[in-house]
């Protein structure tokens, strides 16, 4: 069973950065693509940004490409989220999860395919 543990959470102004981690007990990161997903309330979740098990291929939403930054350190079995000229509209909950699948480099935005998932880590950004 893999458990994934996200931090790095907080309140910030707009304009402001933060940094969210997510490792694992229990299992392995380094071959599971990853991916993070946010909800804001009274919203559906959505897909923010993914990475493969190998680091080389990312892939964004539109919302956040070119202020986010997600990359991962196999070797410290932790992923990370840099998110950067944060906006109010960024205030969510952040969920990192792991694609069930191994070695896989196809990175999917829904959710189906994440079979592990944290509990989530509040980031609010005030105006």
């Amino acid at each position: 069973q893999v458990q994934l543990i996200e931090s790095g959470g907080g309140v910030v102004q707009a304009g402001g950065s933060l940094r969210l981690s997510c490792t694992a007990s229990g299992r392995t990161l380094s071959v599971h693509a990853m991916g993070w997903f946010r909800q804001a309330p009274g919203k559906e979740r959505e897909f923010v940004s993914a990475v493969s098990w190998s680091g080389s291929i990312t892939r964004y939403a539109d919302s956040v490409k070119g202020r986010f930054t997600i990359s991962r350190d196999n070797a410290k079995n932790t992923v990370y989220l840099q998110m950067n000229s944060l906006k109010p509209e960024d205030t969510a909950v952040y969920y990192c999860a792991a694609d069930g699948r191994y070695y896989n480099n196809n990175l999917e935005t829904g959710s189906l395919v994440y079979a592990y998932w944290g509990q989530g880590t509040q980031v609010t950004v005030s105006s």
